[in-house]
């Protein structure tokens, strides 16, 4: 199983971005698909995931600014991310859980990780 996030950079607050992230090697209907994010020196932290049949749940800090979706057919998640801010900077991980019928935000219940990709916002 390989997880590929992309679409990280260097946005102004109140900007968007999308990220992607691409899951080969497994059938993709099978997991829970989430985003994460670890800022420096802070633990990582979880900001939303959707289950593999569609329900979805987002951190508080980031809840009504990011919409997480799934395409099963192309083996993808995504993060749109508006209304940007700097406190979201931080490297951010697509990962992949095998309680595909739920919606879990703990690192812990994720076994499989991408290798992360850098959102960094300006003031």
């Amino acid at each position: 199983v390989q997880l590929q996030a992309s679409g990280g950079g260097l946005v102004q607050a109140g900007g968007s971005l999308k990220l992607s992230c691409a899951v080969t090697g497994v059938t993709v209907n099978l997991f829970a698909l989430g985003w994460f994010r670890q800022a420096p020196g802070k633990e990582r932290e979880f900001v939303a995931v959707v289950s593999s049949d569609g329900p979805t749940s987002y951190a508080d800090s980031v809840k009504g600014r990011v919409t997480i979706s799934r395409n099963n057919r192309e083996g993808a998640v995504y993060l749109q991310m508006n209304e940007l801010k700097p406190e979201d900077t931080a490297v951010y991980y697509c990962a992949a859980s095998w309680r595909w019928d739920t919606t879990p935000g703990s690192p812990q219940e994720y076994a499989y990780w991408g290798q992360g990709t850098q959102v960094t916002v300006s003031s």
